[in-house]
């Protein structure tokens, strides 16, 4: 098995229906992050043949420069999927980069994918364990189960969640997905998405939150957005061109606290050394900083480093 890195950049992540090359070409020009060709719910049963192909031929001759290359197969309850990934895996394999199951309701779900996938790639002679695997999680069972599905491979890069399906399985009584059900006053979705974090960030996973089905309603979505984002969630779905930019700004950190996160990276880095005293905390301005904050700055600092952010301010050592 390869080692890979598996955290790649992930705030805008389009889904594109694996049946329709106009929509396959435009996405290849819009600045989302990830782009997931979709042979599942965007692709009616009668299209799924001829779509893998066509997803073959895009992946290997479009220009994906700078976007993770994503296919979202049909779920192992479907005749469909051993197909999906046979026929996308064995005709685009180098130019692939992750493999989207829907649906996961056990980490035994994820084990098969990735035999089916070790064998792919030992017979065209890939590297084998380089593409990775995204789970969506869609319904109670998977939720009950996540923490196992998390674990069951080394190639699972993200965990997603899958909300239409989701408030289908539970019976929620809302028909806007998304938004929150009309009569509960609180958040319903804050136990769902914390624990997909935890599973998540326990297993050095990215969480992925699903998609916002008003398409146009741009404030909405960055609403929604916010929260995820809030909670510490890397990125989101986006369904139309309009949400990419939506997304990417929301899911980055503003530039005022990525240059204050490198400033404490460094401010640290000075004081804990021979020429700045050896010290274990530190005043950097009214601040105090120690290594919880620099652990703290190292994530601002890592998502502003991964969406191309330019530092506006140096640390400058004190005078003595």
């Amino acid at each position: 098995m390869t080692t890979v890195n598996r955290l790649r950049p992930r705030r805008s992540c389009l889904a594109v229906p694996g049946s329709n090359p106009r929509f396959l070409e435009k996405a290849q020009g819009l600045p989302a992050d990830q782009v997931f060709l979709d042979l599942e719910d965007a692709c009616a049963p009668l299209a799924k043949p001829e779509a893998r192909h066509t997803i073959v031929k895009f992946l290997n001759e479009g220009d994906w420069t700078g976007k993770t290359r994503v296919v979202r197969v049909n779920d192992w309850t479907t005749e469909w999927t051993y197909r999906d990934v046979v026929t996308v895996v064995e005709g685009a394999g180098p130019n692939l980069d992750c493999i989207m199951l829907p649906k996961v309701q056990n980490a035994q779900q994820v084990v098969a994918l990735d035999l089916l996938l070790t064998q792919i790639e030992k017979t065209m002679g890939f590297e084998v364990g380089r593409i990775g695997i995204e789970a969506q999680i869609e319904n109670a069972a998977g939720l009950n189960n996540v923490n196992e599905i998390a674990q069951a491979s080394p190639r699972i890069e993200t965990i997603i969640f899958g909300p239409a399906d989701f408030m289908a399985s539970i019976n929620m009584k809302s028909l806007v997905v998304g938004e929150q059900p009309p009569g509960y006053p609180a958040d319903a979705y804050h136990y769902i998405l914390m624990k997909i974090l935890m599973a998540a960030r326990a297993n050095d996973l990215q969480a992925i939150d699903g998609p916002y089905l008003q398409i146009r309603n741009v404030d909405g979505f960055r609403e929604v957005a916010g929260r995820a984002a809030a909670l510490g969630f890397d990125g989101k779905w986006v369904l139309h061109p309009g949400q990419v930019d939506a997304a990417n700004e929301v899911f980055s950190p503003s530039q005022e606290d990525y240059d204050h996160a490198e400033l404490i990276l460094d401010a640290y880095e000075y004081y804990t050394s021979e020429a700045g005293g050896k010290k274990g905390s530190a005043m950097l301005g009214d601040e105090m900083i120690d290594e919880a904050s620099r652990k703290m700055a190292l994530v601002i600092a890592g998502k502003g480093r991964a969406a191309g952010m330019r530092r506006t301010s140096t640390f400058e050592i004190p005078e003595a």
